[in-house]
């Protein structure tokens, strides 16, 4: 029996106990009133059509509320919750779709609402500094970011890509890291910096990589992300020096008061005494106080540097208050567009970088200043024709209170930085090429 109404749904089955209920409650009846086989057999099939008719129209609705349970289902499976029953009769059938029915609602909710978060991380990720390199246990890989494509130098999507045809568009470097799959630092030479349109070939980045593994879809994916750190590092050098700095002019000043007092003092106390050498000393005390006087001046202007003001740049009007004071020459016409910054703080950075181009052994009329329009921002460069840097130096330049002159301060290039980097933008230094000597400063305002 089991086996015969295995295949019938549930209507059916309702609809064969319904006739199987009648004719089992007829056939007594009939046996009782004597009646004919005849008789008895159309009063059988009778009773057996009405039942099945009658049962059939009863178990209807029922019938539709479970294919449409079932249908629903299905659509549950296949991640779609956009679909309600109809099914709205007072019975337990009833209250079962209406809890489907507030159920899908409620799914479709959410789904909508992780959908958002998912367009707001792919945002967050696309859009982040760092680096970011998913690969499957297939060693493909399914999800990269814009500053992943930026460090492996690849124009195309790095989705899709096996791990090998990745390492292709990378460094030695990146690779070693990579195939270590631990944390750590690394050093990356000739990398492409995404913060700016600067060439930085010739200075050593430092990266550190983040490795981490987990089940994606039952599947397994390890994630690497890069973060560079050559900025960060030096930007916590210059909060360090500052801090020196600052302690450094307060120690100063707090005796450079007094002395002056003093000094003044002195002056007027010995005015009416006929000691020639007496002039000499307060001359050159007043000297010396001057000179430390500017000393904590010049530090002060690193160590609290002010926020820019920003305004529209007028090139070649501050190019030509600047040529009062030092000797160059213009490279290329000055693009017609608008540069953003503040004046007062690119004047003194533009003096800097000539100072330091004429202290360098070149002739006045090989210094030249470039300014040039790029997509993303400007881009100002300063060149002469000295003897340039070497790597020792140049690894060194933009420290404050480094120097290779007897009388330097060591703070002209690292003002310079610092102003650069006020602007959101960045410094780099290059020896020239092409069998030139010299230095080319190039600073890259976004």
């Amino acid at each position: 029996m089991k086996s015969l109404t295995a295949n019938l749904s549930t209507r059916h089955k309702l609809q064969l106990a319904t006739v199987l209920s009648v004719v089992l409650a007829l056939v007594p009846v009939l046996l009782v009133l004597g009646a004919s086989s005849t008789l008895s057999l159309i009063s059988l099939g009778l009773a057996v059509v009405s039942a099945w008719f009658v049962s059939g129209l009863i178990t209807q609705p029922v019938n539709s509320g479970i294919k449409a349970l079932e249908t629903g289902l299905l659509n549950f499976k296949d991640g779609e919750f956009s679909s309600l029953l109809a099914y709205s009769e007072d019975d337990e059938l009833g209250r079962l779709c209406h809890t489907y029915n507030q159920t899908a609602e409620q799914l479709r909710q959410e789904k909508q609402w992780i959908y958002q978060r998912e367009l707001m991380l792919d945002k967050v990720l696309q859009s982040s500094p760092q680096a970011l390199v998913l690969i499957d246990s297939n060693n493909h890989v399914v999800f990269s970011n814009h500053s992943a494509k930026l460090l492996f130098k690849c124009e195309q999507k790095l989705e899709g890509l096996t791990r090998y045809e990745l390492y292709a568009f990378g460094s030695e470097q990146i690779q070693n890291a990579m195939e270590a799959g631990r944390d750590g630092l690394f050093h990356l030479k000739h990398a492409h910096s995404n913060d700016s349109q600067l060439k930085q070939d010739d200075e050593a980045q430092t990266w550190h990589l983040s490795t981490g593994q987990f089940l994606l879809n039952n599947h397994s994916h390890r994630l690497y992300i890069f973060k560079q750190l050559t900025r960060e590092l030096s930007r916590q050098e210059v909060a360090v020096w500052k801090k020196v700095i600052r302690i450094i002019s307060h120690e100063l000043n707090n005796s450079l008061g007094p002395m002056s007092s003093m000094l003044h003092s002195g002056k007027i106390l010995t005015q009416n005494l006929d000691e020639p050498r007496l002039g000499r000393v307060f001359s050159t005390m007043q000297e010396r106080i001057n000179h430390l006087n500017e000393f904590v001046q010049g530090y002060g202007k690193f160590a609290k540097l002010p926020q820019p003001k920003l305004e529209v740049i007028d090139w070649l009007s501050l190019l030509n208050s600047v040529k009062q004071e030092w000797v160059f020459s213009i490279e290329g016409d000055i693009p017609n567009f608008e540069c953003f910054a503040d004046r007062v703080q690119l004047e003194q950075l533009l003096i800097n970088l000539l100072k330091n181009a004429h202290e360098s052994g070149s002739e006045a009329e090989q210094i030249k200043v470039k300014i040039e329009a790029k997509s993303q921002g400007t881009l100002l460069s300063v060149s002469d024709a000295g003897k340039g840097m070497s790597e020792a130096v140049m690894a060194n330049a933009l420290v404050p209170f480094y120097s290779t002159k007897a009388s330097g301060s060591g703070l002209g290039l690292a003002l310079c930085r610092e102003i650069a980097e006020a602007h959101h933008g960045q410094l780099s230094l290059h020896n020239r090429g092409d069998g030139k000597t010299g230095l080319v400063v190039q600073v890259f305002i976004p």
